[in-house]
């Protein structure tokens, strides 16, 4: 299979020979392995995994890719891997957490370089699946007998990359008229929105192909003219089939509708020390959480943590000061920064340097809880990270 971060260093007909020889690729190699998934309904909940606790463990392991700060690819993998399986094998919902966690192992050894796969005890613990190792490699075996040893397929995420580069390659205007957005950034918001419709049950009856190309058709549609044209070109190449494309986009844009409703800001607020009296508070000091992603069989209830990761690196908790706080003559200075969701992959892909600010983005790693310094005669309204005990 053609890499796609070497496609887009050629220029004229060779990229657009490289570029078809890959999608042809990975349409063969997606019509060997997709089949079509019938929905079931079971009376008994115990019995078969129900659509909802299917969505909700991929959501989980997207939480977790956030934690361990792996590439999409990874967790497109994973969520390929996980459907495969569940295809093939009717399983109980008691080993969901133990299926997914193993599947999202098995991708990161696929994708990742060695120095970024996690530690399995490390991924076992912080991850909360309720699994040990020993557990997760015996699934691994299973899931690899499974699926005959090949985890080599064709995700939606691959299609999207290649419909995008074809895109740019025919239609380079698009280089111009990105929202204040290059080229990378660009398919890293569109990446996010496909891993959300890859946790949405309702969309597994189409190919990832057709996702993808769903996607890429609804964002042309915003900025091209005519974006039906290429569209219509596209769809010949992937040889598919115009109105199961036209049924896709629909329930791809009403799910993204529900997207774009939720969205939070993802500001990264920034603590600058200065030489006054900071804020103090009769009320104590606001504990900060740990940055563990439980899995979604555990709450607050068993005593493990629940905490959201929502971006790439781990955020301070901006923290209102109650009403009986008094204020100091100096402000403790806070700066907001968009944070782009965007990653070294990509960046290779289009041949662009890596930001500065996004490498001291992901230096920070999780500093919610590190020691602020305190100034002599003043108190920091932010304690130390206390250590966590993993049950």
């Amino acid at each position: 299979q053609v890499d796609p971060r070497v496609t887009m260093k050629f220029s004229g007909p060779l990229e657009s020979q490289r570029l078809s020889l890959l999608l042809e690729t990975a349409i063969s190699r997606e019509a060997q392995m997709w089949k079509a998934h019938v929905p079931k309904i079971q009376p008994n909940q115990d019995v078969a995994i129900s659509p909802k606790q299917r969505d909700e463990v991929i959501q989980w392991l997207a939480k977790l890719k956030y934690q361990f700060h792996l590439y999409p690819e990874t967790l497109a993998l994973a969520i390929s891997l996980l459907d495969r399986f569940l295809a093939a094998v009717k399983a109980r919902p008691k080993y969901l957490n133990c299926i997914a966690i193993s599947c999202f192992f098995l991708a990161a050894k696929t994708i990742e370089e060695d120095e970024r796969i996690p530690v399995l005890k490390v991924l076992a613990r912080d991850s909360f699946c309720g699994c040990s190792p020993a557990e997760i490699r015996r699934m691994e075996k299973i899931i690899l007998d499974k699926l005959n040893w090949d985890l080599h397929m064709a995700t939606p995420l691959d299609f999207l990359h290649i419909f995008h580069a074809v895109a740019v390659s025919n239609r380079p205007q698009l280089l111009t008229i990105l929202p204040k957005l290059s080229p990378s950034q660009h398919v890293a918001a569109l990446t996010k929105q496909l891993l959300h419709c890859m946790a949405c049950y309702q969309l597994l009856q189409f190919k990832g192909s057709m996702l993808a190309l769903a996607i890429v058709s609804l964002e042309l549609e915003k900025l091209l003219p005519d974006w039906l044209a290429l569209i219509i070109e596209l769809l010949q190449k992937a040889q598919m089939d115009s109105s199961q494309l036209i049924h896709c986009r629909e329930l791809v844009a009403h799910h993204l509708s529900t997207l774009q409703s939720s969205l939070l800001p993802n500001p990264v607020y920034v603590y600058s020390p200065l030489q006054h009296t900071l804020v103090t508070c009769n009320r104590g000091v606001f504990p900060c959480q740990p940055s563990s992603v439980p899995g979604p069989g555990f709450s607050k209830d068993n005593g493990r943590p629940e905490v959201p990761v929502t971006g790439t690196a781990a955020l301070y908790q901006h923290l209102p000061a109650p009403s009986s706080c008094k204020q100091a003559s100096a402000k403790r200075k806070v700066e907001e920064m968009e944070v782009d969701d965007f990653y070294d992959g990509i960046k290779r892909l289009y041949n662009e340097d890596v930001a500065p600010e996004v490498v001291a983005l992901e230096n920070m790693g999780s500093v919610c809880g590190a020691d602020v310094s305190r100034q002599e005669g003043n108190v920091s309204p932010c304690p130390p990270l206390q250590p966590v005990s993993v049950m």
